[in-house]
């Protein structure tokens, strides 16, 4: 097992509070309830990357919706730090295959994005070009997005999202129709940038249980109770959460073939049908 190690859980950057929505009358979700605390990691700077895990139809969608301030709960809220009720624009959003604008260049995307969080231009360009040297593509300022590579257009994606909320990222299916290889590459890369901040904060929403493993600190199981009968009862919340941490299964590498994360992945896998 990989050495676990000293971290301590601070105030909480993201609550989940009593989330209730129904459709037509039929709860999807119900009293989902949750919390993201900031990691403090001796010597380290150290984000958090959560994943939402959930079979298909369960409500993760209309999760995430809310999440980005995209749709309102019948009830419950989300807040940000010590109380601030979310607000759409607080949280960036990367939907799947990293949209960008193809008509325009690379720091055009970033000037858009800083542009609609309300900054001056010159503002814009320069976070723009602060985030094309953090992530180590000022030679890329002036490509087209179908010029990149599809690592290339996540980072821009994510750097985009960054221009609006400068803490939150909010990632749909982040590994969708990736090879293993790409899988590591987009996992990397959101490790290094949870990395650059204690108070960067990523929620993926997967349903890749390995790579989920492979990149979070935490889990959480989207899922619906069962009556007497086994028959699924309307409105689901967060039925299990796991401490990645603790496990000697966050902020390690080539931890895949342990018995620890192939134990976990059996876990999470055999309680998927039951959700």
């Amino acid at each position: 097992m990989a050495e676990v190690d000293a971290y301590e859980l601070h105030e909480p950057v993201l609550t989940i509070d009593k989330i209730c929505i129904s459709y037509d009358g039929v709860p999807i979700l119900k009293d989902v309830t949750a919390e993201i605390k900031k990691i403090v990691r001796p010597g380290h700077k150290q984000g958090q990357v959560v994943g939402l895990l959930g079979p298909s139809g369960v409500g993760k969608t209309t999760l995430f919706c809310i999440l980005a301030g995209l749709i309102k709960p019948d009830s419950g809220e989300v807040r940000v730090g010590d109380g601030f009720v979310l607000q759409r624009g607080s949280v960036g959003v990367v939907a799947q295959h990293y949209p960008l604008f193809d008509h325009r260049t690379v720091m055009g995307n970033l000037m858009v994005g800083g542009r609609q969080a309300g900054l001056t231009h010159e503002q814009a360009f320069g976070k723009s070009n602060e985030l094309l040297k953090r992530f180590d593509m000022e030679d890329c300022a002036n490509k087209y997005p179908v010029q990149l590579s599809g690592g290339q257009r996540q980072r821009i994606a994510i750097g985009q999202q960054f221009m609006c909320s400068e803490h939150f990222i909010l990632m749909d299916e982040p590994f969708s129709g990736l090879d293993l290889v790409a899988v590591s590459k987009v996992s990397d890369f959101i490790t290094e940038v949870a990395e650059s901040d204690d108070l960067k904060t990523f929620i993926l929403v997967t349903h890749d249980v390995a790579a989920a493993i492979e990149v979070c600190d935490t889990i959480w199981l989207l899922g619906r109770e069962r009556d007497s009968d086994g028959k699924v009862i309307p409105g689901a919340r967060i039925q299990a959460t796991y401490n990645l941490i603790d496990r000697g299964l966050a902020w390690h590498k080539n931890l895949t073939s342990t018995p620890e994360f192939l134990a976990l992945l059996k876990e999470i896998r055999d309680i998927f049908p039951r959700l």
